[in-house]
């Protein structure tokens, strides 16, 4: 009976987001639009910028305009040791990375620093409270305050925060997490997506300058 009530209201909740705008799933909603917000404020037209691990959809979601962007992905990289001279990079980006880097996070962070230019941005995502899953391992968990101190070298933290609620994890065990959150405003989703306990946060991100 749980399943079937599970499934149902899975159901209705497809059903009365069909023929909406949406956006991205309902963990990362509120985050990348704040990244947007954020980014608005750089010059969009960057030279390098390195993707770490498949972070390549940050480019466009912070519709940034670079002259090239390198990916390093693993396990051809390795972001405790990037095969890169010092000041290489204008922006280094790092999407859900963090968690799933087999070593120290400090090292990871300093390596970032390294490669970065003086002036140039980190935009880096990662969780909190979240299920475990691996790719290929998942061996660390970031409250804000952790990424703050992770980045205490670089010369300024733009933006450092979280986003999370426990009502969320309802809908997740419904199976909804990968479903788009409809732009609309007035809709439950897109109320649940924007609400915000800071004690229960799901995602975290920092944005730093070196």
């Amino acid at each position: 009976m749980t399943k079937f009530l599970s499934h149902c209201r899975k159901v209705l909740w497809q059903l009365s987001v069909k023929g909406l705008e949406r956006g991205p799933h309902i963990t990362r909603y509120f985050m990348y639009e704040r990244l947007c917000v954020v980014a608005a404020d750089f010059n969009s037209h960057l030279g390098r910028v390195l993707s770490i691990s498949r972070s390549t959809s940050l480019v466009k979601l912070l519709q940034l305009q670079p002259d090239e962007v390198v990916e390093a992905d693993y396990p051809e990289y390795n972001v405790l040791d990037l095969a890169f001279e010092d000041a290489s990079f204008d922006f280094i980006l790092l999407d859900q990375v963090l968690e799933h880097v087999e070593g120290s996070p400090q090292q990871a962070i300093d390596e970032c620093l390294r490669v970065l230019k003086p002036g140039g941005v980190m935009v880096l995502t990662t969780c909190f409270m979240n299920p475990v899953h691996a790719a290929p391992g998942d061996y660390w968990r970031f409250t804000s305050d952790a990424l703050c101190h992770l980045c205490r070298q670089f010369s300024k933290i733009i933006d450092c925060d979280g986003w999370g609620n426990f009502e969320t994890w309802l809908l997740v065990r419904d199976g909804l997490r990968w479903e788009g959150i409809p732009h609309a405003t007035w809709h439950p989703l897109n109320r649940l997506a924007r609400r915000n306990d800071p004690e229960w946060p799901i995602v975290t991100w920092i944005v730093a300058q070196k």
